[in-house]
């Protein structure tokens, strides 16, 4: 009989593909991820705390533990990757946001979205960067270059708003919501194009052709990538005969494809999340109407439900990053003056945000009449508010720049990278815990849902432009005059839902029976009925 004491144990057998350590890793994670979504589940009215939050403090006491295990040596499990983090978690969560965007709000308020987005971020940017160079100097950090304090501006630039978004409701708040929502993708690809503009120039003999280089840099990166991710893939699955009964394949190649969108984006150097974020509107306005019911139903939860594990996983990754001991000895930094630096970088971002939200809300407002369309004080201060977090876009651009940093110094590099890590879980644990009775100090909650920017001019946009022919052959020749000065004068009043109902018309004309979509799709026998549209 054979002796079990005898028996090697399971750990003791080493393979070539799979190793103990990688095994208990991924242990940890996934108990902790289950940990999280549990938590988070009966945390969900907790005023004070939210998924994000218990995320990231799970996976600070998480590095705690690993730290008192390994008696306070550095290992593998506590090292953010760059490449894990820009090539596997954040494409779902891009992908997801575009796909499951409200687009009528979206688009509706498109032009306020790209000035928050776009012109806010580039603001930001120069504001930070500026500050960073004229007070770094001052605490004592005199290695870091030119390129490096630009870096910095695009770095402190990326927000992370998921704690507002998961406390602000879409039914509730629809024009604050479409606003943090669009402004928080496009901000983070604009950092993100920012970032990459910065890493191609030189910038060892700084002029105004080196400026402009940059600025031609940047809008060519970020038109190109909105352009990809456009077109790609807009008519995929549009043969309804091909894979009408075979709903795996359906949902595998919606994957796959916009995968693909993120892979080619970044082989052409272009800005991937720009491109993926894009192909998921594209994606959902036309090829989600060309799939079986099941499709439709399985694609909207998977994408979802993805979305949110990559999301919390993040979370977890960045706690337990910020014990990685090796990175806190190479800064040989004093208390006082890891202290400063962060100090100044959170007032950097303070400031920065502050400069351009209230001014371009205050800009847009005064070319609106209705005061419905308009953002009130108490909305701008949240939109500022939901911008102050920083996340694990941050944490990746700050580790893409300064571990491989030429110019700065090991010790500045390390001091810089520390200092991200301390302002994202000061702004994540301490802002993202008020956001919630913060808003409901302000009573957003109790204020008035905000009106449907096209409920109030629908007819009038239909009247002037598409049934004037009619009247005009009605009336005399001073009342068709009249009509197209009015006609003229309401596009200048709200170019965005003018623009918005022209695109609808020549969307329903034109590319839907080419693309496919709503309405173009004959429905198949026996298909589960489609939920409802994703608008």
């Amino acid at each position: 009989m054979l002796n079990i004491a005898m028996l090697p144990s399971p750990l003791d057998f080493s393979t070539s593909y799979l190793s103990t350590s990688t095994i208990v890793a991924l242990c940890v994670f996934f108990g902790l991820l289950c940990s999280c979504i549990i938590v988070g589940h009966l945390l969900e009215e907790n005023r004070w705390a939210n998924e994000s939050i218990t995320a990231l403090l799970l996976g600070l006491c998480s590095g705690v533990v690993v730290l008192l295990v390994t008696k306070f040596r550095s290992t593998k499990i506590l090292i953010f990757s760059e490449d894990l983090f820009f090539l596997y978690l954040l494409p779902p969560i891009i992908f997801n946001a575009g796909f499951q965007d409200k687009k009528k709000q979206f688009f509706r308020n498109f032009i306020t979205i790209l000035l928050f987005g776009v012109l806010g971020t580039v603001i930001s940017f120069c504001l930070i960067s500026l500050g960073a160079f004229l007070l770094f100097t001052r605490i004592g950090i005199t290695n870091l270059g030119i390129k490096d304090h630009l870096a910095i501006g695009a770095i402190l630039s990326a927000t992370d708003s998921v704690c507002t978004l998961q406390v602000l409701s879409q039914d509730e708040t629809p024009l604050l919501y479409s606003i943090v929502f669009g402004e928080g993708v496009v901000n983070d690809a604009t950092s993100i194009v920012l970032f990459n503009s910065v890493q191609t120039l030189n910038f060892s003999t700084m002029n105004a052709i080196t400026a402009l280089k940059l600025l031609g840099t940047f809008f060519y990166l970020f038109c190109t990538s909105t352009a990809l991710g456009i077109i790609l893939y807009a008519d995929l699955l549009y043969d309804d005969e091909f894979f009408r009964h075979s709903t795996d394949r359906e949902v595998a190649l919606m994957m796959l494809m916009a995968y693909l969108s993120y892979m080619i984006a970044e082989l052409l150097n272009l800005s991937g999340i720009l491109t993926i974020f894009f192909c998921g509107i594209v994606m959902s306005h036309y090829t989600w109407h060309n799939v079986t019911g099941s499709s439709r139903t399985t694609t909207k939860h998977a994408f979802a439900t993805i979305s949110f594990i990559a999301e919390t996983f993040i979370f977890l990754y960045v706690g337990m990053d910020a014990f990685d001991v090796d990175k806190w000895k190479t800064s040989k930094a004093s208390i006082g003056t890891s202290v400063a630096v962060s100090s100044t970088l959170i007032a950097l971002v303070l400031i920065g945000r502050a400069a351009f939200v209230f001014s371009i809300a205050n800009i847009t407002n005064c070319t609106k009449t209705r005061e419905s369309a308009k953002i009130e004080f108490r909305s701008q201060f949240i939109i500022w508010w939901a911008g102050l977090m920083r996340g694990a876009v941050t944490i990746a651009l700050s580790y893409n720049q300064f571990s491989k940093s030429e110019i700065a110094s090991t010790e500045d590099s390390a001091l810089m990278i520390t200092s991200t890590i301390i302002l994202v879980l000061f702004s994540t644990v301490v802002f993202g815990s008020i956001t919630k009775p913060l808003i409901e100090a302000v009573k957003l909650r109790q204020s008035k849902p905000a009106i449907s920017d096209s409920t109030d001019n629908q007819e009038d946009l239909r009247l002037l432009f598409l049934e004037s022919n009619c009247s005009i052959n009605q009336t005399n020749h001073h009342e068709s005059q009249s009509r197209r000065r009015s006609s003229l004068s309401l596009m200048i009043r709200h170019p965005t839902t003018t623009v918005h109902y022209f695109w609808r018309k020549f969307d329903d004309k034109f590319m839907r029976p080419v693309f496919g979509g709503r309405g173009f799709i004959p429905a198949v026998p026996g298909s589960p009925p489609a939920e409802e549209e994703i608008s």
